[in-house]
């Protein structure tokens, strides 16, 4: 590198958006990739680790379309190490602000995912695929707690993977805070990539309400019934001027997605109902905030 590109670095690190996507094989890095040129990064796929920064270097030079470069990192590439924060680490000091994204899934899933398109893991060798899988979590285990942003697809199809992408990545500015609320159900397990838990079991179910039963949150009358409940409005209010006053302070410090996950037992009436609500006070606060389902539709 010039030092004149040196110095052009320095004084225009906003000028490329960079994306690094990592994570486990049969998580959905292709989808991810593909969500991502749809919205108008070039995307590089199983780029070694080693060229980097090489990549970034000709973004920047090349301008253009090219300034949005997204690169895929893939253990089975020869020259893929464990060491990407040591990478990512260099990007930084050159002047670059790469985002690093890490796709994971449940094991269970991952199995069932390779079996149905009848592959062995690439770190499998004569083992069972439990053992590539395993081998790939410690390969990866610090790239996943250094990244930025965490997508689980355990529960999301093609088209809802592809959805969460462009909401992140979209045109909205890349340097604000992106605030996910998701609705759960707790009987289908707590969702890893969660930063806040918030618990509205508290509420009275509207599974127990015959004409409510076969509706969801997201309808005008179940809505109605679970912000009617006492102390509802309360704990939405509550969390919204908590998740609004520590805002700035996440962005401070670098933070550009923000996961707050809200449970019932079952994903369906009352996570969903105060999730929409959250996120309405939120947007209302002008945070950029946007609701997720997890689990609505499972039963």
């Amino acid at each position: 590198m010039t030092e004149a590109m040196g110095d052009a670095l320095e004084s225009d690190e906003a000028g490329t958006d960079l994306v690094v996507v990592t994570g486990l094989s049969g998580g959905g890095r292709s989808t991810v990739a593909r969500a991502l040129e749809n919205v108008g990064f070039y995307v590089v796929d199983n780029l070694p680790q080693a060229l980097m920064l090489e990549m970034a270097e000709l973004a920047f030079a090349a301008g253009g379309a090219a300034r949005r470069t997204a690169m895929v990192l893939d253990v089975r590439s020869r020259a893929f190490s464990t060491d990407l924060t040591g990478a990512v680490r260099e990007l930084k000091e050159r002047g670059f602000a790469p985002r690093v994204v890490f796709v994971d899934a449940d094991d269970e899933v991952l199995i069932r995912r390779f079996e149905s398109v009848r592959r062995s893991h690439p770190l499998q060798g004569d083992g069972r695929l439990a053992d590539g899988i395993a081998a790939e979590r410690k390969l990866l285990e610090e790239a996943r707690e250094q990244s930025d942003v965490i997508i689980d697809t355990s529960h999301l199809n093609v088209n809802q993977l592809r959805r969460r992408v462009e909401e992140l990545f979209g045109g909205e500015d890349s340097r604000k805070l992106r605030i996910t609320v998701l609705s759960f159900g707790f009987k289908y397990g707590l969702p890893p990539d969660a930063d806040y838990v918030l618990d509205a079991r508290f509420l009275p179910n509207p599974f127990w309400v015959p004409e409510l039963r076969e509706h969801t949150g997201l309808e005008e009358g179940v809505s109605s019934y679970v912000l009617g409940q006492d102390g509802a409005t309360d704990f939405v209010g509550t969390y919204a001027g908590l998740i609004a006053s520590t805002a700035p302070g996440f962005e401070r410090e670098g933070k550009r997605y923000l996961t707050v996950a809200i449970g019932c037992t079952g994903g369906k009436h009352r996570s969903v109902a105060i999730t929409e609500e959250l996120t309405s006070r939120l947007s209302g606060m002008r945070l950029s905030a946007h609701a997720s389902h997890r689990d609505l539709g499972r039963e």
